[in-house]
């Protein structure tokens, strides 16, 4: 028996997932240090008016550096303490605060104009300090691809103290921490970069470390030969794939490979394909200036006409517009 239980025929949850991950790149982020003390709460819905021009889709994040504080989202509470990492991917609706009927703060409102030349601290109360948090918001165009979008709670909360590789998390937050105390050259472009890898590892950690479902792309994940054909997928999807070609290198039946597809994800093998190659041909019109018509021809159209109008339908906008948006 295969001590992982996603392997079979060389394929393992890891293959899929590193092609998905590999694909990941912040379109934006934004981060500022916050630090109240005494008794305090934060606004349930902050206004991101003048954070980012792309405010919409934004995914706001907390790492509790030092003390602890509670959340409130969607009417639950939950203690946090150093260490633990919050991402919420859909931009849920939440509270931070310590004690009850606290001070309302509101940082976002507080932040300075950009540019900024160093990382904001915002101080709160002249009490002896009693929380530090690193805050700030995500910006990431991976939601648009549903398998992935699917696999995700509205919170992701990573106690890295608990975690398997909860120390090289917390390796990353003290630069992260660093960066923010002892500014040097060239610092406010590194907590961004160091926002993206521990974002990459937070998904990484939240897809391997969730409970299979019946359906979804965990299950599908788990399942031997929809393992093989995503992997197949993602591992060469310029290929010109078939649902023959698919069904027969995953060792399964065309008419098995798809009923598994429309049960664990909703979707074909055919489609799906389509779906990622989009996917990867917003991600190539957002990164790089490869013109369209050659990012058309690696998404498997044969005409530019046929890609815009296959994209548009995807992503609801046109895939020139797509890139100026992210420019």
């Amino acid at each position: 028996m295969s001590e992982n239980p996603g392997a079979e025929g060389g394929v393992t949850r890891d293959d899929v997932l590193s092609a998905l991950l590999s694909t990941i790149r912040l379109s934006g982020s934004l981060q500022f240090c916050f630090m109240p003390t005494g008794d305090w709460q934060t606004d349930a819905a902050p206004s991101l008016a003048g954070l980012s021009a792309k405010a919409t889709g934004t995914m706001p994040f907390h790492i509790v550096v030092a003390g602890s504080c509670w959340l409130k989202a969607e009417g639950e509470e939950t203690d946090l303490e150093a260490g633990d990492v919050l991402v919420f991917p859909f931009g849920t609706g939440h509270q931070l605060g310590v004690g009850k009927n606290g001070t309302l703060v509101l940082p976002t409102r507080d932040l300075p104009q950009k540019p900024w030349r160093e990382i904001p601290v915002l101080r709160y109360g002249e009490a002896a300090q009693s929380v530090r948090l690193l805050c700030g918001y995500l910006q990431w165009d991976g939601l648009s691809f549903a398998p992935l979008r699917q696999a995700l709670p509205k919170m992701i909360h990573v106690r890295t103290r608990a975690a398997n590789n909860g120390d090289w998390l917390r390796a990353t937050i003290r630069q992260m921490v660093e960066e923010v105390d002892r500014p040097r050259a060239g610092g406010i472009s590194m907590l961004p970069r160091l926002t993206e890898i521990i974002f990459i590892e937070i998904l990484r950690h939240q897809i391997m470390m969730a409970k299979p479902h019946a359906i979804g792309l965990l299950a599908a994940l788990a399942d031997p030969a929809l393992s093989r054909c995503l992997s197949l997928i993602h591992d060469d999807p310029r290929r010109d794939w078939s649902l023959e070609r698919l069904a027969a290198a995953s060792g399964s039946s065309r008419s098995a490979l798809t009923e598994r597809f429309q049960t664990m994800l909703a979707t074909s093998p055919i489609r799906y394909l389509r779906d990622w190659r989009l996917y990867q041909a917003s991600v190539a019109l957002a990164t790089t200036s490869q013109p369209i018509a050659a990012i058309a021809y690696d998404a498997g159209y044969a005409t530019e006409a046929a890609f815009n109008r296959a994209f548009s339908r995807t992503f609801a906008t046109p895939p020139a517009a797509w890139r100026a948006a992210r420019s």
